[in-house]
């Protein structure tokens, strides 16, 4: 059996303290400039944190969860970046809040990595700031219940993060592939990333209009055309459907954002929603089989 590439785990601050200021100092005063005495504050003793160590025991990670429920300090030596790193320190600082009970999570995160905390269900909120020298953007995620949609950037995000937190099956509801949404970059790359996927993935597409994504080229279809057995549409049919108001994407992991106005991006999203979630598939697999496939565009090869 393979030996975990590292592992994550809570740690004592005074008994980790030299594994915490070796990966700390090399990231953020050694790399980005930060000066020493910004980076160790009083809150560090009291604050949750974590660890990331390589299958030697070496430290490779670290992050924080201060008093104030602020996740900081998020760091991963440069030889570790990209490999999964980042995202199971935020996870174990997610999860160490959610142990106790707390109601949301927030982050100052620096602009360059703000779709890194995107994926993982934080949305934006208010103007970006300047903090120890670099741009930075205030970011937050609700615990046990939903996070309020209220603008195309936050509904980006978390469309994001459902797609990439799916298993094995994504549903989505749209009047007409929703520009703004489904021909943005970042959610294709994410749909890419998850119909790419070593286990088999199943997206099915429900759509009140199908003629519109085809005459405008929207940008999905030829990503679906290259994976015909991934992405599966079929287009509303029964006259009472079609005058259903509503839209919303749900994954196979307690995930969903739900618009109740289909041609506007506002609504709720969720990341650990399960009973709400599973509600919505099973109202999708209901009208999903009432449904005709788009044989339009099975002509194109999809």
């Amino acid at each position: 059996m393979n030996q975990p590439r590292f592992q994550v785990e809570p740690v004592d601050y005074a008994n980790a303290l030299q594994d915490l200021r070796q990966v700390r100092e090399t990231v953020f005063v050694q790399e980005q400039q930060v000066p020493v005495e910004l980076e160790w504050d009083a809150l560090d003793p009291l604050c949750h944190h974590v660890l990331a160590r390589d299958a030697q025991g070496q430290p490779i990670g670290t992050g924080r969860l201060t008093p104030e429920h602020k996740i900081g300090r998020m760091a991963v030596l440069s030889a570790w970046r990209g490999q999964g790193v980042g995202d199971a320190l935020l996870a174990a600082l997610v999860e160490q809040a959610r142990q106790r009970h707390w109601p949301e999570v927030s982050l100052n995160a620096q602009v360059s990595a703000e779709s890194f905390y995107a994926r993982h269900g934080f949305v934006a909120h208010g103007p970006r700031f300047q903090e120890a020298g670099i741009e930075h953007q205030a970011m937050r995620r609700r615990l046990g219940s939903p996070t309020a949609i209220d603008d195309v950037h936050a509904a980006r995000g978390l469309l994001t993060a459902l797609i990439s937190q799916a298993r094995r099956q994504l549903v989505i509801y749209s009047r007409d592939l929703d520009p703004g949404l489904f021909d943005q970059p970042i959610v294709l790359d994410a749909l890419r990333r998850l119909a790419t996927r070593a286990e088999p993935v199943e997206i099915r597409v429900l759509l009140q209009d199908a003629g519109t994504p085809q005459r405008l080229l929207a940008p999905l279809l030829p990503l679906a055309q290259r994976l015909p057995s991934t992405f599966l549409f079929r287009e509303i049919d029964d006259p009472v459907d079609r005058n259903y108001p509503s839209a919303y994407v749900a994954n196979d992991a307690g995930g969903y954002y739900f618009r109740p106005l289909g041609n506007r991006f506002d609504g709720e999203a969720e990341l650990d929603g399960a009973g709400r979630a599973r509600q919505l598939r099973e109202e999708f697999a209901r009208i999903w089989e009432r449904s005709r496939a788009c044989t339009e565009y099975r002509a194109l090869g999809i």
